[in-house]
Order: C-alpha cells, then structure tokens, then sequence
C-alpha cells in the first residue's frame, strides 16, 4: 500500500515537472534550459512559501532582534574563513589579507565573532566562493540553471559547490547532529533577513523568474569583473525589449522623472534569490534586490531593507555533507 501510494507521488511529480517543460518553446537566448528553470523555480518557490517562509516569520516574532544581529554575525566570521582562501587563490592578496583581520578581530574582540566589530574599524566584507575563483581564471559560466531546493546557478557555480561544501568549517563540525544544526539555524536566520527582500520582489517584477535569473547573472558576473584591471564584464544579452519609462513633460516640471521597473542585479548569492526555497537561493536574490551595483547599464531593483535591518548575509552556507575519512575535525563538547 505504501509502495503504492510512493508511486503515485512520483508520476504526479515526473507529470507536473513534463507539463512545466513544455510551457516554453522557445527558450530565451541565453537560458537553453528555460523550460525546467521555470518549472524548478516554481516548485522551489511553492516549497519555500509553504515551509520555509512561515519558520523564518515565526522565528523573527520569537526570536529579539540583537539576538538575530549575533546569529548573522557569528555565520558571516566563519564564512569570512572561506572567502579568504578563495581570495587569496584569486591572488588577491589585500583583499585575503583583509578577511583574515576581520576573522581575527571579530572572533578575539567580537566575543566568538558574535559582534562586527571589523565593519566598525572599517574592514570590508568580501563575497567569494570557488565558482568566483573559476570565473576569475576564465572559466565561463555555461547556461543558467535552477538546482533543486538550492536555487540559481550555472554550470560553472554547480561544479564550484563541491568545493564549496567542503571548504566550508561548519562541515568539520563534529558530531554530524551539531553540523546539521548548525547549518539549519543559518537556513532560518538568512530566510528571516530576506523577508523584506522578498516582498520587494513580488510587488516589483512582473516576471519573477527572469528579474531572479537577470539579477543573479549581473550580480555574478559584477563580482567576478570587480576585481579585474580590465574593469566589469558586460551584463548577459536576453534580447528582452527594455522596460518602458514614464516621463513628465518639461515644460510640467521642469524636471523629466523616470520610473523604471528593476532589471536586475545580483546572492550567495550571497547571496543570494527571494523566490527559492533555501538561504543560497534566498541570500543570492536578496543581494540582487538590495542594491548591488551590476556591471552595465540595466536598471537596478530598489533598496530592500531586510527585516532585520542586517547588510551582510554569509553565502555559501548550504547542506554540510560528511566529512571523508582523514579529514581534521574539532567535536563541540
């Protein structure tokens, strides 16, 4: 009976995922695998309003606000862990240099990295992650694509995860139960900071899957180009007609105002978007609709405050896998 009932939960999910398939034609130029994104970003979204959305509500009403400011704090110093190396593998060596002062700094006069205290002595925070890294050598990022649960990526960010997981300390958490928890704490806590992301979000795109699709590209590809002598790479080229702009007359004003609808920028990201049903997909929008500056001329999405009035939410934060045989690991006792 249960067998049974298995097998009518799967061919409804293969129908549905089909029946989604084949809603576009024809793809947009640049997002072959437009058909199962779309279908995967609704599945995601559904999941997340459904689930994830209504914890992260129910954890900021019982949950104080300072007590939220520590919870971000303490993941973003051991997340600066990992943006170092891969800064530092990037050779840039001020910026590596910089991210290990501020896990210095919050962790011995931060009390753990529970306060900022590196942000107040006016050390930047750094993005970074081992797709980066690839993309700073010349990898390309291939198409875009929505994974699972996790959100957007592209195929050069997916192959980066591997590393990911693994590069992240919260994996070497001993025992596995603490590392789980741990991680499902972070999950909740960066959701909750992208409540006010996610609203912004709904009441400005018209299309919610391409505003998260054009803002995790640009936001990529800024963050890549940002630390080239070259300067910014362009952003991606949809072929999308631009979004009309409504101007007063001169002679009215004296002033011509525009109104725009947000293209898009990008996560992690960290961020990191609003739609999806995890922290990466939720941190990679959330940045997008916050106010990154993308690398071209396209239109930005307004400010988002979160909900908790945090700036910086740790990426790259996702399900910890197992550490391997040999690997070191500390126990929390």
């Amino acid at each position: 009976m249960y067998a049974m009932g298995l097998r009518r939960v799967l061919v409804s999910a293969a129908v549905v995922t089909l029946a989604g398939c084949a809603t576009v034609t024809t793809p947009t130029k640049g997002d072959p695998f437009e058909s199962y994104n779309r279908t995967m970003f609704t599945i995601n979204d559904k999941v997340d309003q459904v689930a994830l959305k209504p914890v992260a509500k129910a954890y900021v009403w019982a949950v104080p606000e300072p007590v939220r400011n520590s919870v971000t704090n303490f993941f973003s110093n051991i997340g600066d862990v990992y943006i170092a190396a891969n800064n530092l593998l990037q050779l840039k060596i001020a910026d590596g240099v910089s991210d290990i002062m501020r896990v210095t700094i919050n962790t011995l006069f931060g009390v753990g990295g529970l306060f900022d205290v590196a942000t107040v002595a006016k050390l930047p925070k750094h993005a970074g992650d081992f797709g980066l890294t690839l993309g700073h050598y010349g990898v390309p990022p291939g198409p875009y694509v929505v994974l699972p649960l996790l959100g957007p990526s592209t195929v050069r960010d997916t192959s980066g995860l591997v590393v990911d997981y693994f590069g992240n300390p919260l994996s070497y958490v001993s025992p596995d139960s603490v590392s789980w928890a741990l991680y499902g704490v972070n999950l909740v806590n960066v959701r909750a900071n992208l409540l006010g992301a996610t609203d912004v979000l709904a009441d400005a795109a018209l299309d919610k899957y391409s505003f998260v699709r054009n803002a995790y590209l640009q936001r990529r590809q800024y963050l890549i180009g940002e630390g080239r002598d070259t300067g910014t790479e362009a952003a991606p080229n949809y072929d999308e007609a631009p979004l009309p702009t409504y101007a007063e007359p001169e002679g009215a004003t004296g002033t011509t105002g525009a109104v725009g609808a947000a293209g898009a920028v990008g996560a992690s990201a960290t961020a990191v978007p609003p739609a999806a049903a995890s922290a990466a997909s939720g941190a990679e929008a959330a940045e997008a609709a916050s106010g990154v500056a993308p690398a071209s001329g396209t239109a930005v999405a307004p400010n988002a405050a979160s909900s908790t009035g945090n700036a910086t939410v740790p990426g790259n934060q996702y399900v910890p896998p197992r550490a391997p045989p040999g690997f070191p690991s500390f126990r929390l006792r």
